[in-house]
């Protein structure tokens, strides 16, 4: 197996573990807003659907990346051509790989004096809160992952993989545009 094929797998595998804690949200969800009509009470379930909130948001970051539906700063970078983009590209990749490798580096430390002092949740059920922080930690780390993926790269002279061609014809402008509102 390439590394190539490895690290997509890690940001499809992550994609796809944010959508299961967005289905696990929704039914967690219907189950607390029904089960308060028939008297079923889940202890705690406000809880569980904060944290799978929180690893839904952050393990989706390295996919949404890669996928170039993340905000960046293409208003800016847009404007230049050639060398000059490649220098303002690369200046935001450094950006962003620093801000994401500070705090995977703090989200992880946080994970692990969580397990080291046995930190538990204060709410009805006491959960270690290592296991909520995972999916946050992991997420800031793979996000971390892609971009140093992304500015290696970029700066061996490849296209950004983020970013999407141009649309062609005003219809495919607007329906980008339609796309990325939802």
């Amino acid at each position: 197996m390439t590394v190539r094929r490895f690290l997509d797998g890690l940001y499809l595998g992550a994609g796809v573990l944010a959508g299961v804690f967005l289905i696990i949200i929704f039914a967690l969800m219907m189950v607390m807003s029904v089960g308060r009509e028939i008297g079923l009470n889940i202890p705690a379930g406000d809880d569980f659907a904060s944290w799978c909130m929180a690893a839904m948001a952050f393990l989706g970051l390295a996919y949404t990346f890669r996928s170039g539906e993340m905000i960046r700063v293409g208003l800016l970078i847009d404007r230049f051509e050639g060398r000059r983009r490649w220098f303002f590209e690369m200046f935001a990749l450094i950006l962003g790989v620093g801000f994401s490798v500070f705090f995977a580096i703090h989200a992880a430390k946080l994970t692990w004096e969580s397990w080291r002092f046995n930190d538990m949740a204060q709410g009805v059920l006491a959960i270690p809160l290592w296991i909520p922080q995972l999916g946050y930690a992991g997420g800031l780390i793979i996000l971390a992952i892609a971009m140093v993926d992304e500015l290696v790269h970029v700066a061996r002279g490849g296209d950004p993989r983020y970013e999407k061609p141009k649309p062609q014809t005003a219809e495919e402008a607007v329906q980008r545009a339609i796309e990325s509102a939802v």
